[in-house]
C-alpha cells in the first residue's frame, strides 16, 4: 500500500491539482497512473456512472487510463484530485473530486464547477462532505464562485453541497451518458468573495 505524506506539501502554495489538500481523515492529492485500476473498478459500477454526466456504463476498455491521462495533463481546464485515505489506514482511493474552470476563453470570471464521486463501499461515511468542504476552503483555483449540479434523484449529493454552504439556484436538466437520457438536476452556487 502506498502512503501519502500529509506534511510533505503543507507549506507549498495551492495551485490546481498539484496541491495536496488536507481533508481530515484523508488528503486530496494529484492523480497517479497507479490509480487507474481502482478508478475502473469504482467508475465501472453502474451506481457511480449513473450519478454522473460523463461516465459511460459499461465502462469501455481503456477509459480509466484515458481519464488518468487527462487528469495528469498540465494544460487541462479541469483540476482533479483523488480522495486518498491511505495515511489514516483507509483506502488509497475513496473517490474523486474536481474543479472545472468556466468561461476562461472569454474572460476569467473566477468561476468553476465542482464535481465528485465516491466509491460505493465508502458511501454514507462523510467522505464527499469532507472533500467538498476542504476543496472549497483551500480554493486552489482562486475562484470567486463555484457552481455544482446534482441529479434530482440523488438527494445525498444535494445534502453534501448544502452542508458545505452551497445555495440552491434552480432546476435544470443535463444528459447522462450512462443513462443515455436527459436527467432533471438541481443547480447550486457558492460565492467565495
Amino acid at each position: 500500500m502506498n502512503t501519502v505524506d500529509l506534511t510533505a506539501n503543507t507549506n507549498a502554495p495551492l495551485r490546481g491539482a498539484s496541491a495536496f489538500i488536507p481533508a481530515g481523515r484523508f488528503v486530496l492529492r494529484p492523480v497517479r497512473k497507479s490509480d487507474s485500476g481502482l478508478f475502473a473498478m469504482y467508475a465501472g459500477d453502474r451506481r457511480v456512472a449513473e450519478a454522473t454526466r460523463s461516465i459511460p456504463h459499461p465502462l469501455p476498455p481503456g477509459a480509466a487510463e484515458a481519464f488518468v491521462t487527462r487528469a495528469m495533463a498540465t494544460d487541462a481546464d479541469e483540476d482533479i484530485w483523488v480522495m486518498d485515505g491511505s495515511a489514516s489506514g483507509l483506502a488509497e482511493v475513496l473517490g474523486v473530486i474536481s474543479l472545472k474552470r468556466m468561461d476562461e476563453t472569454k474572460r476569467d470570471r473566477g468561476q468553476s464547477e465542482i464535481g465528485f464521486w465516491v466509491g460505493p463501499a465508502f458511501w454514507n461515511a462523510g467522505f464527499a462532505s469532507d472533500a467538498v468542504r476542504a476543496l472549497v476552503d483551500a480554493n486552489p483555483q482562486g475562484n470567486r464562485t463555484i457552481f455544482a449540479e446534482v441529479f434530482q434523484d440523488n438527494p445525498g449529493s444535494a445534502r453534501v453541497l448544502t452542508n458545505a454552504g452551497f445555495v440552491y439556484l434552480g432546476d435544470a436538466e443535463t444528459f447522462s451518458v450512462a443513462r443515455n437520457a436527459r436527467v432533471p438536476t438541481w443547480t447550486y452556487i457558492r460565492k467565495l468573495d
